[in-house]
């Protein structure tokens, strides 16, 4: 997986994450729209589970579908 540059990367929170939808948002520290995030980011990320309130750093790329971006490259802080 290729590194993404620390000025690409956004820190937040998981706002809520839900494991039988497989999917949930992380609210950004910098304030703005909260970001989706699928259960496909969080499998190869490698962890095992996401929780609310949990710190993390992300990138973000636009959704396949035009819903607006999503959390990759996800890590754990």
């Amino acid at each position: 997986m290729n590194a993404i540059p620390p000025d690409k990367r956004f820190r937040g929170k998981i706002k809520f994450f839900d494991k039988d939808r497989g999917f949930g948002f992380v609210t950004p520290d910098n304030g703005g729209r909260d970001v989706f995030v699928h259960i496909s980011a969080v499998q190869r990320a490698g962890l095992p589970h996401l929780e609310d309130g949990m710190e993390i750093s992300y990138a973000t790329e636009e959704d396949a579908r035009g819903r607006g971006p999503q959390a990759i490259n996800l890590q754990l802080l």
